[in-house]
């Protein structure tokens, strides 16, 4: 108060308040408790720091007399308050970054694209919609997320990198045009590159441009290509098309940080942040926050108020982090203080990026997000493309031998009993789990749009157990009629007869869980909506957009046509891209050996580990090349790669790295120490590729080191 009235500066009492009700206190007793003697506030009683009320405050302060006690309670408290205008905490509105000519730029991208594909007399279809979608996108201010995306998945190709889109960002024609996605919205159609004739299948009797039978030019003779997906661009901007669009990319693992750092470059370093996230206390680590205390206290608790303390310390924030691939920008009008404090996560100020204080859904509405995503597809894309020289982009989705792969084991040459699966889709991504091969079984898909299907299914809630399950199995209807994904119901109700609007709404109400409403279901029934289709969208809790499920299966159908024509390019991928746990022992002592492994992994049921269970599906897929008759050789000291399994004939080579314990910073010393001469014995090897002696041990159990001697020999003569 003293130095208040010497500075002539009002004095404000404050509570300190650390949570809301006095009983609350037990829960930051038990929190501070949990962190041990790092936390000084454990060396003493803690204060009480509920949210006090005025008379309480006024008790607090009573000290000082009734007449400062109000002035610094209530007086200056409301001198204060009557200081500052009306803000707002978090804005409430979009803001963008600008481009200069975004908007311009966007359209002039889309109309040139879509002419070098459909001809300078753009098709009504194409130009209609690509009008439709460009007033949502310019009119909402949303062009420079469209070209902020475009350049950075330009970069990647141009870079030999695909990029695969997720979500629904497929759902937009612009997109398509811009090189954002692969996926084409645009009714099922034909189109000649030659003459740029095209056929549109826009009445619902098509589910895939890619299922279309091959036909020839009526104009010029040439084969004709085969587009379209079918689906509504709604889905992506909502039906007014105001929607913030969330544009998700996934990017190869090994791009990822240049397509990171690229952003930097676009915008600036003061511009782009990391998504922070935040890490609270999860329920289980809460129960061993209160047993501890009840055992360092002394104390005997009844097991409802353990429930109830553990309650109360669940969702409490523990510490921060980063979004794996979520990129803030802050447009450069405006600081990044507008809408966030920053920081370094989990305060490592070592780190090149720092994050937003708060997770990125506290401000979703307010800031752009590039989801820039690592992911294995585009890797192995890669791979299988720098292997074989075959560009990915001009291999088939029709390939009958390739969809063969998805009901049966025919296209592999090997029989269902050799591999322990009735399909041929193990190592296939999206398509290889033990849960998707049974769903292949029980519907034995044949076309692409059945493929697709199978991945909306897949991945939604409700939508396949004890729904589409049971009305493919008895035969109500078939794989390609029962809802798989979200635009489904829309694309399926308008060909039904219902205003494009209720449509829009019914998919959404259904796709997040929430059923149908009276009116909705009578407007169904009036329009003649089979039953089974009304109760399927009921039960329904969750689904999956069309886009991310055609752009999966795009990805799917590539890597599987490699696996049926280029087999080993395939194992060769799978075992260097995706795979981590290896048994090598088992891999090259050949099939007895690998299955005897996989049954001993297979008996242990649940008991077995993470690590073994990961093992399991590496060995199915060593299993399968092994039943093709190709096989592996050991790890070989002089043409081991570092960190890739390489083909030798019908055998692969397996790296270094594939040896368990053997990180892949000493695979590569190895490989440049054996740069600089032969080996001359183990002790040479230990020292000059820095191996431990234990991996030595390994190597030399397996074979790889026969011929060289323990010690390094010293000649006399």
């Amino acid at each position: 108060m003293k130095v208040g009235e010497k500075t002539g500066k009002p004095v404000v009492a404050t509570g300190n308040v650390h949570y809301l009700n006095p009983n609350d206190k037990i829960y930051r007793k038990i929190l501070i408790h949990s962190q041990g003697g790092a936390n000084p506030l454990n060396r003493a009683s803690l204060p009480d720091v509920h949210f006090r009320s005025t008379d309480e405050m006024l008790a607090e302060f009573a000290f000082l007399g009734e007449e400062k006690a109000r002035e610094i309670v209530v007086t200056n408290s409301n001198l204060v308050a009557d200081w500052m205008d009306d803000l707002k905490p978090i804005k409430d509105d979009l803001y963008t970054p600008k481009i200069e000519g975004a908007e311009d730029e966007v359209r002039n991208m889309s109309y040139t694209m879509a002419r070098s594909i459909y001809g300078d007399e753009l098709p009504e279809i194409v130009e209609a919609r690509l009008e439709k979608e460009l007033k949502s996108i310019i009119g909402h201010g949303f062009a420079v997320i469209y070209l902020i995306s475009h350049k950075l998945v330009k970069k990647s190709l141009n870079e030999g990198y695909l990029v695969g889109s997720r979500g629904s960002v497929g759902s937009s024609l612009v997109a398509t045009m811009t090189e954002i996605t692969e996926v084409n919205p645009l009714p099922p159609h034909y189109i000649c590159s030659s003459c740029k004739h095209s056929e549109f299948f826009d009445d619902g009797s098509v589910g895939s441009g890619f299922d279309l039978p091959d036909k020839d030019c009526p104009n010029c003779g040439a084969a004709l290509t085969k587009e379209g997906q079918d689906i509504p661009f709604e889905t992506f901007l909502g039906f007014k098309g105001d929607k913030v669009p969330d544009i998700d990319l996934n990017f190869s693992g090994e791009y990822q940080p240049v397509a990171h750092a690229y952003t930097k470059e676009l915008f600036g370093e003061d511009y782009v942040y990391r998504a922070g996230t935040i890490g609270t206390v999860a329920e289980k680590t809460a129960f061993g926050y209160v047993r501890n205390y009840e055992r360092d206290m002394n104390m005997t608790i009844r097991g409802a108020e353990i429930d109830r303390l553990v309650q109360g310390c669940t969702g409490v924030k523990r510490t921060t982090g980063q979004h794996p691939g979520g990129i803030i920008v802050i447009p450069d009008y405006m600081d990044v203080y507008d809408f966030s404090p920053i920081q370094f996560p989990a305060d490592a100020t070592d780190s090149e990026w720092k994050t937003t204080h708060f997770d990125f859904h506290s401000i979703h509405d307010n800031v752009l997000k590039l989801d820039i995503l690592g992911h294995d597809d585009p890797t192995a894309i890669r791979m299988l493309q720098d292997l074989s020289g075959i560009d990915p982009k001009t291999i088939p989705t029709d390939d009958k031998e390739v969809m063969k792969l998805f009901g049966s084991t025919e296209s592999l040459g090997v029989k269902p009993a050799d591999i322990d699966s009735k399909t041929g889709t193990l190592g296939i991504p999206e398509f290889g789990t033990r849960f998707v091969r049974q769903m292949l079984e029980q519907t034995k898909p044949t076309t692409f749009s059945e493929l697709v299907q199978i991945s909306g299914l897949s991945h939604g809630t409700d939508v396949w157990l004890g729904n589409a399950e049971e009305l493919i199995k008895n035969d109500i209807c078939s794989l390609a009629e029962v809802i798989g994904c979200r635009d489904d119901i829309m694309v399926f109700l308008i060909y039904q007869g219902l205003d494009s609007s209720l449509a829009f709404q019914i998919m959404e109400s259904v796709r997040k869980g929430k059923g149908l409403t009276e009116d909705m279901e009578a407007a169904m029934i009036e329009n003649k909506v089979p039953n089974w289709y009304i109760d399927s969208c009921k039960k329904i809790k969750y689904m999956f957009p069309k886009a991310h499920a055609a752009a999966y299966v795009l990805m799917a159908v590539r890597i599987a046509y490699f696996k049926v024509h280029h087999p080993l390019f395939f194992y060769a991928t799978y075992f260097t891209v995706r795979a981590d746990d290896f048994d090598l022992t088992a891999m090259v002592n050949g099939k007895e050996a690998t299955k005897a492994k996989m049954q001993e992994i297979n008996a242990k049921g649940l008991e077995a580990s993470t690590k073994e269970k990961n093992l399991l599906t590496v060995l199915e897929i060593a299993n399968e090349m092994l039943a093709r008759g190709f096989s592996f050789q050991k790890v070989d000291l002089y043409k081991s790669s570092a960190d890739e399994f390489i083909i030798d004939g019908d055998q692969l080579i397996p790296p270094f790295n594939a040896i368990p314990s053997l990180g892949t910073n000493v695979a590569k010393a190895i490989v440049e120490a054996r740069e600089d001469g032969e080996f001359l014995s183990k002790e040479d090897l230990q020292q000059r590729g820095k191996v431990s002696k234990t991996i030595i041990q390994y190597m030399d159990d397996q074979g790889c080191l026969d011929g060289l001697p323990d010690q390094n020999q010293l000649s006399l003569f």
